[in-house]
């Protein structure tokens, strides 16, 4: 009705007149107000008589056949809309014929009719429209219009005019999209059909989505959760999780539903219910939710497993202490080994997020576990396999032959079309070649080579959000790895239906593909560019054509034929082109000195008309450097000083200052008045201090030296940058594009800083490489996992189990499994646990039983050696030592001593050490923990001093074996 009412709005609706119920007999007051009274009619009688003082409005009333008043046109088009509405209501049964409104209709329009006049004392009662004739001599609203001489009063009390209304207008029947919605969910014969309440449900949905508040359905809407209809469920499900925070108490009574539907037969219905239940987010839920997260977790369903699996990383955020108290990370780790690839990713998404923070940044890793996953990478989704591949850079494999065959085994994702996974490879690679080989930056380079035709190909074929991202992860390796992606130089040419932003990317990539053989066509195309009609292209054309020749990359006469074009860009008349050609023959000069015959004439003709203050401090640059032939460059500078109080910009004046004393330098006689009058007048400006204190210098510099030449050289002498493809100073930050590769396939890469830049202390996850117990030892063997199935039939039948003949020895047949491995230490339940065979201990050292060492010596040695230089390895231990006894003398047999020991509450810590029996013996020193129950483990660092250190990590490794060896009990 309201909408009815403002389409229609008009004059008339400020001005409806009050008429006489009673057919005219009353003559209407002249003093009432027309304009301010709400209109009212009597449904009794539709002529009224005309009076004789009726206004022009009521006047226009008049219908012109029988002069009678017509019925205002928005009445009847509002009862047509209410009666099109009428088939919504359950309690009006009416015959369609009848005109009368209903008691709601009638109590809706008084409401908008309220709403229009602003004042509660111009809502009418309009039920009088439907009732027997009851005529007042004096209508509503005047001075003497108070029915039968009634005195008025203010709304509400009996004479006031809003005496009359009914206690409907109070109730439910309130006409709106949510009220419609409520009361057709509690229709009786929607919820006999599905299907029409499905419709319903889903506009509910809809209005949801829109950002319209129907929180007020939250209780029909719960009422409708008890149904088959997994449709239905879905949706109430989202309703309730989207609005459970507006209504905590109400969402709680929905608690024994959603538990109940957690063991329902279907196992759709079982994830549904627990991802509901977990993404309430209402502290008053945990005690509800623990028990079916972990049901779920050993459902027989994946989708089950895999919806608890999130749902405990909602748990994690929601209560950090039921979270421990629940023990979820071992069960986390455990179900690494789960059948199904999607719930596998899911444990390595919550198990990276959970442990961000911690002192690993991440998931702890070791061979078994990258074994396990990277022999599975196929059975994995496209997010799955990105999951999987970010965890190689934390990786540290166990000799450069794992590194290749990890490498080797991951090498089939760069031929797919998903980009995610293709850039996660690529920083695989780079993390992987920092570690294995004997030139990390030969190998950088062979592996970015590798992946230059993936990228190129996923640049051309994808959308403009991600070729710009791939852009980007292109720049950072082509300033890493210079000359790899020249040959492809045409697929970074602008192409005219390309987005703004890679237009602009791509120009500035190309100067860095420039060498002789290519250079003509790139500098060719930045000609075209400049031409364009977006400014900002324009100005990064000209800047990229100068640093192909500041590089000097383009051959002989580059960068001539460059200086060439830029002179001639000074006389276009397009201010910006100017001054970007300005600014880069400045830094052209620089690199090149010997161009000053090409880039002098020109200048005093571009002073005059360059208007940018950037542009013109660069011709006035370029005239002090090649004022020694350019005849005007004294005059032309001189009307610059004479108007030096209408110069603004600071840089123009520290140019005219700079250039004015090297000019003096070179033409004394001609310069030295003006620079008198330059000088004088920077010393007293005051709105750059640069130039200011630059001023001053000059100025002390000229009074004080004795030997002008020695000021000379300070003022006017410019170093000679020489070399193919060198940098300016200001240009070189190999330390900063490092960082940044570092951090390669993350925001760093398209922001251009490092993460610490625009990430808070708090959030930020550092890189920690795993596992820190096997060093690169390149004669280690690889491990053997038999456990899982080998990739080989699946990608070019190469697997991690692979070992080259040439560079490792065979590694020893696998003995005969029947079941599966325990790759991560967790147990297999009642079977026995089978785990590739330990290599034997070596009987080749033997230690001096007769070597002492004090304890401050023994803490001087081992703060000497750095952690990175330990060996330090972990294993686990079928039984625990009553004492620390049992330990010191099992060791003690093999003369491995015993500096200090002692039992805490967790672990037995035993302070060890030795020395091998021979003259300049290297020393052992030895910390060994005992972990006890439930994580019964044995931690061992060792750390070396003296002796032959390149046989360190070999003897030590003959320690641990001889300390296994004596504890085998235990084992």
């Amino acid at each position: 009705v309201t909408a009815e009412l403002d389409r229609i709005s008009n004059p008339f609706d400020q001005s409806l007149l009050a008429y006489d119920s009673s057919g005219g007999t009353g003559p209407t007051s002249p003093n009432t107000n027309h304009r301010d009274d709400a209109a009212a009619y009597n449904a009794s009688t539709d002529v009224l008589p005309r009076q004789s003082n009726e206004s022009d409005d009521y006047a226009r009333l008049k219908d012109t056949n029988n002069g009678h008043p017509q019925r205002p046109r928005f009445i009847s088009s509002v009862t047509r809309r209410f009666q099109r509405r009428r088939r919504f209501s359950e309690t009006d049964h009416r015959p369609s014929e009848s005109r009368a409104p209903d008691a709601s209709y009638n109590s809706q329009l008084s409401r908008s009719l309220g709403r229009k006049a602003g004042t509660h004392e111009n809502y009418v009662d309009l039920n009088v429209m439907s009732a027997p004739a009851t005529h007042h001599p004096g209508g509503f609203g005047g001075q003497n219009g108070a029915p039968n001489g009634a005195p008025h009063g203010p709304p509400g009390t009996p004479g006031g005019p809003a005496a009359n209304v009914p206690d409907s207008y109070f109730t439910e029947s309130k006409k709106g999209e949510v009220n419609e919605l409520r009361q057709l969910l509690r229709n009786f014969n929607v919820e006999r059909s599905p299907t029409r309440k499905r419709e319903i449900i889903k506009k509910v949905i809809a209005y949801m989505t829109l950002g319209i508040d129907v929180s007020r359905l939250f209780t029909e809407m719960m009422l409708a959760i008890e149904t088959r209809d997994l449709v239905i469920k879905k949706m109430v499900y989202l309703f309730l999780c989207n609005y459970a925070t507006s209504h905590p108490e109400l969402a709680q009574m929905c608690t024994n539903t959603l538990q109940k539907d957690c063991g329902n037969e279907d196992p759709m219905v079982r994830g549904l219910a627990l991802r509901a239940l977990c993404s309430l987010r209402l502290p008053q839920m945990v005690e509800y939710i623990s028990e079916p997260l972990r049901r779920a977790l050993s459902d027989h369903h994946a989708y089950v497993r895999k919806t608890g699996v999130m749902g405990i990383l909602k748990l994690y955020h929601l209560d950090r202490d039921k979270f421990d108290e629940c023990n979820f990370v071992d069960i986390l780790y455990d179900m690494l080994r789960d059948p199904d690839a999607q719930v596998v990713s899911n444990c390595i998404i919550v198990l990276n997020e959970i442990m961000a923070q911690g002192p690993d940044g991440g998931m702890a890793l070791n061979r078994a576990i990258m074994l396990h996953l990277l022999n599975r990478i196929h059975e994995f989704s496209e997010f799955g396999v990105v999951a999987v591949i970010d965890l190689v850079p934390r990786y540290i494999p166990a000799n450069d032959d794992e590194g290749f065959q990890i490498m080797n085994l991951l090498d089939p994702v760069l031929s797919t079309s998903n980009s995610a996974a293709v850039v996660a490879t690529i920083r695989a690679f780079i993390s992987l070649a920092d570690q294995i080989g004997d030139d990390p930056v030969q190998m950088k380079r062979q592996v970015v080579g590798r992946v230059k035709a993936s990228l190129v190909t996923l640049v051309a074929s994808g959308c403009s959000e991600l070729s710009y991202s791939l852009l980007k992860h292109v720049d950072s390796l082509v300033d890493s790895c210079p000359g790899i992606f020249d040959d492809e130089y045409r697929q970074f040419y602008v192409r005219y239906h390309e987005p703004t932003h890679i237009k602009h990317l791509k120009v500035q990539i190309l100067p860095k593909l420039a060498n002789p053989d290519n250079a003509p066509d790139i500098v060719a195309e930045l000609g075209e560019c400049v031409t364009d009609k977006d400014p900002q292209m324009n100005r990064l054309a000209v800047r990229s054509m100068s640093l192909i020749a500041c590089r000097d990359v383009g051959g002989e006469g580059c960068a001539d034929s460059i200086a060439r074009r830029l002179v001639e860009m000074l006389d276009l008349d397009v201010s910006h082109v100017c001054a970007e050609a300005a600014t880069s023959l400045a830094d052209v000069l620089r690199k090149h000195p010997e161009l000053k015959q090409i880039i002098a004439p020109p200048l005093p003709r571009a002073l005059r008309y360059m208007t940018e203050p950037e542009g013109k401090a660069s011709v006035v640059h370029l005239l002090g450097e090649c004022g020694d032939i350019v005849g005007e460059a004294p005059y032309s500078l001189e009307k610059l000083i004479d108007s030096y109080d209408e110069i603004k910009d600071a840089s123009v004046k520290i140019a005219l200052l700079t250039s004015t004393i090297k000019l003096f330098f070179k033409r004394p006689p001609e310069v030295q008045k003006m620079l008198g009058r330059l000088l004088a007048k920077a010393t007293e400006d005051v709105s750059s201090q640069d130039l200011h204190d630059r001023a001053l210098m000059y100025y002390r510099l000229l009074s004080t030296a004795g030997d002008p030449k020695i000021v000379e050289q300070v003022v006017s002498k410019s170093p000679v940058i020489g070399g193919h493809g060198v940098n300016f100073a200001e240009e070189e930050d190999k330390e900063h594009r490092d960082a940044l590769l570092e951090e390669f396939n993350t925001l760093s890469t398209l922001y251009g800083i490092t993460s610490e830049n625009f990430i808070s202390e708090e959030y930020q996850v550092k890189l920690v490489r795993m596992p820190k117990e096997h060093p690169l030892d390149v004669g280690a063997a690889p491990l053997v996992d038999p456990g899982v199935n080998g990739v080989a039939e699946h990608l070019q039948q190469t697997s991690i189990n692979d070992v080259a003949p040439e560079s490792a020895p065979a590694a020893p047949a696998a003995p005969a499994l029947s079941g599966e491995v325990d790759l991560l230490g967790f147990g297999l339940g009642d079977g026995p646990m089978v785990a590739p065979t330990p290599a034997a201990a070596s009987s080749d050292i033997s230690l001096d039983a007769s070597f002492k060492i004090s304890g401050e010596d023994y803490q001087a040695k081992w703060e000497a050696v750095a952690d990175s230089h330990a060996l330090s390895v972990m294993m686990s231990l079928r039984l625990q030592p009553e004492s620390t006894d049992l330990v010191e003398s099992a060791l003690s047999t093999l003369n491995i001593l015993t500096m200090a020991s002692g039992e805490l509450p967790t672990e037995l810590k035993f302070f060890l050490y030795g020395r091998e029996r021979r003259e300049n013996g290297m020393i052992f020193l030895i910390q060994a923990v005992i972990f006890k129950s439930p994580d019964l483990s044995l931690s061992i660092t060792i750390k070396t001093s003296g002796g032959d250190q390149a046989r360190s990590g070999e003897l030590s490794q003959k320690v641990v074996d001889m300390m296994k060896t004596a504890l085998q009990e235990l084992m």
